[in-house]
């Protein structure tokens, strides 16, 4: 069996094959510091490079997914350098995410909140507890969205109610997510973990060949072009960090 250590996440592999990628910073609710951000790059690549690994179910300690930026740490990029530097950092776990070759199936729990609303998205299966919430405040604080959501959200709900969640930042129940199209499956909550295992087992089960050449067709022929996505949210990620007016929000914010 092959095993990793990271700083901010816990990875487990099951006898069939199904590896678990857990955020592990429960006290802070999963929120997402630099170390959260390069842990679960270098836990999906080390996922889709293991042989003994055939899909990965990906969810979070403790009451939630992942509520977003973790404001206690946040230091905002003073220059175009350093604003480059972590946005990259950002795309780069999307990129693990979405272009592995192994499917994801997503268990998310309590609050899923810009990234980690993000991540929800990139799951190639997301299942969500019943009481799980989700919301973009990018807008009201002057940023932009990334984790290539400006193509996979239209894909997935519509234009007119992706243009809904990105602009206004409402909050959205499991339930409410489902019914749009986002949510694959909403469960109780005290069954998400196993329910997620067993949806992950039922994909191991399956020819591994063919079911990445699905995902990789997928991923070329449903969606918009994700690698612009990725480029353009940098490129705009990257403008809004720079303005004044956008530190000025996220320090009320905090």
């Amino acid at each position: 069996m092959t095993s990793f250590t990271y700083a901010a996440i816990l990875s487990t592999l099951d006898a069939n094959g199904v590896r678990t990628i857990a955020l592990n910073r429960p006290g802070s609710l999963n929120a997402m510091n630099r170390t959260l951000i390069d842990d679960v790059a270098r836990a999906f690549d080390d996922a889709n490079g293991c042989p003994e690994t055939k899909i990965i179910v990906f969810t979070g300690e403790g009451r939630a997914f992942c509520a977003g930026d973790d404001r206690r740490e946040h230091v905002h990029p003073e220059t175009e350098a350093q604003a480059r530097d972590l946005v990259e950092a950002i795309q780069a776990a999307t990129r693990a995410i979405t272009f592995g070759a192994k499917p994801v199936v997503g268990a998310i729990n309590g609050w899923a909140v810009g990234g980690g609303f993000e991540w929800a998205i990139n799951c190639d299966f997301s299942i969500w507890g019943e009481s799980a919430r989700a919301f973009f405040p990018e807008m009201s604080l002057g940023i932009f969205v990334t984790g290539a959501v400006t193509s996979l959200l239209p894909a997935l709900v519509g234009l007119q109610k992706a243009r809904e969640m990105l602009y206004f930042g409402e909050r959205y129940s499991a339930q409410a997510l489902l019914e749009m199209g986002l949510a694959w499956r909403v469960v109780p909550d005290a069954e998400l973990r196993d329910t997620a295992l067993e949806v992950a087992g039922r994909l191991a089960a399956l020819p591994q060949d063919a079911i990445r050449r699905m995902k990789r067709a997928l991923n070329a022929s449903a969606v918009c072009d994700i690698e612009r996505a990725l480029r353009e949210e940098t490129d705009a990620t990257i403008a809004g960090f720079l303005d004044p007016e956008t530190s000025r929000r996220i320090l009320a914010f905090q």
